[in-house]
């Protein structure tokens, strides 16, 4: 069975004796792989998850639970294991997450005829704090598409230079994931230049795609990496590539990033995923429609993308704050 190998992801899980539990896992982990498509960093998450909760139960009823134990856990055992999970300093949105997971296998177990329980359906999930993505400044984005053209000893070749500078311009240029700009390959970029505009076909998270416009500048910075490329792009083949020729790891661009971002004084959230943030940031302080930068993000839900909204209003009250004949002065001096 797909699952029983899929177990091995995480070892508490092969350690449940309850021989029914076992299987309910396992078939509940093939229909997450097999039904939803969820990626294996999302399965082996919500295995962590789940291990965890057997874990608490395992110490809260005196023994590992079997699946007649799930069945009948209440509403008090359940907020026993969400107090325990506050108290050990674990974050309000882990733990929202943990309940989820938790409600998903409740649920696939009541669907399956397999066990039955009403008293996870009472439980509320802990109220998230909204984080607010971190931006970077258009000139702080300006300062350092520039720096990145500058070979270092990273990048002493002037192609790998000329790649990451592409890389980092169509993260911020296009709002894309790290990890939907390395999955782009060669035949993935539009053959000829349009007139009406290029744009981009992305593969999303859980399999969605779309279609996000590429700027000029965009099309021109991975025009020059091609063109500096010693290795041959293929079609099929990846197109951003490392310096052995292989499709580029996540980590090569993080770690840049870092270098970036040690030479120019920028925050420790200047991570890939911060260009980004800016792209939308940047995006809604120039006016743009919410609802069209939602379909650019990728967002499901357009409470995702008004997580922005915030950013904006945070960056008109510090203008605002420095700016204003009244406000009142940062050292308190009158």
């Amino acid at each position: 069975m797909a699952g029983s190998a899929a177990l091995k992801i995480d070892d508490r899980l092969l350690a449940v004796p309850d021989a029914a539990l076992r299987r309910a896992v396992g078939l509940w982990y093939d229909q997450l792989s097999a039904e939803r498509r969820a990626s294996s960093h999302t399965l082996a998450a919500y295995l962590r998850d789940l291990g965890a909760f057997f874990d608490f139960f395992a110490f809260h009823l005196g023994g590992p639970p079997g699946l007649n134990d799930l069945a009948a856990l209440k509403s008090g055992d359940f907020r026993a294991w969400l107090a325990h999970r506050t108290q050990a300093g674990l974050a309000r949105s882990s733990t929202a997450r943990a309940l989820s997971v938790v409600r998903g296998f409740y649920r696939f177990l009541d669907r399956e005829a397999l066990a039955h329980n009403a008293a996870i359906g009472a439980i509320r999930s802990p109220r998230r704090t909204r984080a607010v993505p971190k931006a970077l400044a258009v000139a702080e984005m300006s300062e350092l598409l520039e720096t990145a053209r500058v070979p270092t000893r990273e990048t002493s070749e002037p192609w790998v230079a000329a790649r990451d500078v592409a890389v980092l311009t169509l993260l911020y240029g296009c709002g894309l994931r790290i990890s939907e700009a390395l999955s782009l390959n060669r035949r993935d970029l539009p053959a000829n230049r349009s007139a009406a505009g290029d744009s981009l076909m992305v593969d999303g998270k859980g399999g969605k795609q779309r279609m996000v416009p590429l700027l000029p500048v965009v099309v021109d910075t991975i025009a020059a990496y091609v063109a500096a490329c010693p290795y041959t792009l293929t079609p099929d083949g990846p197109l951003f590539v490392g310096v052995r020729g292989g499709r580029l790891n996540a980590r090569i661009v993080q770690a840049r990033m870092q270098t970036l971002r040690a030479q120019l004084g920028l925050p420790k959230e200047a991570t890939p995923h911060a260009l980004r943030h800016s792209f939308a940031t940047h995006l809604l302080g120039a006016g743009g429609d919410l609802r069209a930068i939602q379909e650019l993000l990728g967002h499901a839900s357009l409470s995702s993308t008004q997580r922005y909204t915030d950013v904006d209003a945070e960056r008109l009250l510090d203008v605002y704050s420095r700016a204003h004949p009244r406000a009142e002065p940062q050292n308190g001096s009158r």
